[in-house]
């Protein structure tokens, strides 16, 4: 691609436009995904406190609770403050570097978060499939290698996504993002150059982790459903299926609106921007917000303890 007459070098502020074609109404949209905000940073926060403090809940399924709840924040804090800065107070200037910020923490944690819904798929097969074995299986050390080995494979998928467009990309058409946030597709189009590579390595992570993930997690539900089917008492089966219900419907939740995000954004040339900025935006909203709603209403040892921690 033959870089254009009309570039910008290296700019060092960029402009985030919001909701293209929804802008007249951006300062009402802003009022469910502040509440979507609020919710899923008080539900996380009492998640963590209950976890933290309860040394009863101090196994591996809730501490992948914990883990995921602090993904969660993390993700939620680095969209919704400046999102709400375009839509309320019209703040919508972005320094380049703090852009690039930005999007290397939303794909860092959601690849985190796609690690720890393994891990959790895992741990429940274990639980279910070999339940005498479980604790001599998922030990303490092993919750902190497989945290550490999700994060570190956040990092190394994540870092050449931020080299790339901060190394090699030196001209751009536009220095505005017609996005609400700093995403790596919406970066990539503004460049004046060739963005091969970047398209390239951009699906390679993609399906790199969701496929390697999904596969996986689909597995191990596969042979939870064979074991509990197998179970010759009714009690046993609800029992086993309660224990995955709520992993199960985070799970859904967060493949479902990533693949309506991914897919329209590269293939929907019909679909309007707006609808895909917006289930991007609810792609990153809805899992911190519904999270801990369904882990406190699903998890019976998190329900009586969140119940103790507001009568006390």
């Amino acid at each position: 691609m033959s870089v254009s007459n009309i570039t910008v070098f290296r700019p060092s502020v960029l402009t985030l436009i919001g909701i293209p074609g929804l802008e007249s109404v951006q300062c009402w949209i802003g009022i469910p995904f502040c509440v979507m905000y609020l919710i899923g940073m008080i539900g996380n926060s009492l998640l963590l406190i209950i976890i933290r403090s309860e040394h009863s809940l101090h196994e591996p399924m809730y501490i992948f609770v914990g883990m995921l709840g602090v993904t969660d924040i993390v993700l939620g804090t680095s969209i919704v403050p400046k999102m709400l800065g375009i839509f309320w107070f019209h703040v919508p200037e972005i320094y380049f570097d703090s852009c690039l910020l930005q999007m290397g923490l939303i794909h860092t944690f959601q690849c985190i978060e796609s690690g720890i819904l393994l891990a959790m798929a895992l741990d429940r097969y274990v639980a279910i499939c070999y339940p005498l074995r479980h604790a001599a299986i998922f030990t303490h050390h092993l919750v902190s290698q497989i945290a550490a080995v999700v994060t570190l494979r956040a990092a190394v998928l994540g870092a050449p996504c931020l080299i790339l467009i901060k190394f090699r990309f030196h001209f751009y058409h536009t220095t505005i993002i017609s996005h609400c946030y700093c995403e790596h597709m919406a970066i990539v189009k503004m460049a004046a150059e060739n963005v091969r590579v970047n398209k390239i390595y951009g699906l390679f992570v993609v399906f790199t982790v969701a496929g390697f993930d999904l596969t996986f997690i689909t597995l191990s539900y596969i042979q939870i459903f064979i074991t509990v089917f197998r179970l010759p008492q009714k009690e046993a089966r609800l029992k086993a299926f309660n224990m995955c219900i709520a992993h199960i419907c985070v799970f859904l939740q967060f493949y479902l609106l990533a693949f309506f995000s991914f897919f329209t954004h590269r293939f929907g040339a019909h679909v309007p921007p707006y609808i895909h900025i917006l289930f991007s935006s609810l792609y990153l909203l809805v899992p911190p917000f519904l999270n801990p709603l369904v882990y406190g209403a699903k998890t019976k040892q998190i329900r009586i303890h969140l119940i103790k921690m507001l009568y006390s």
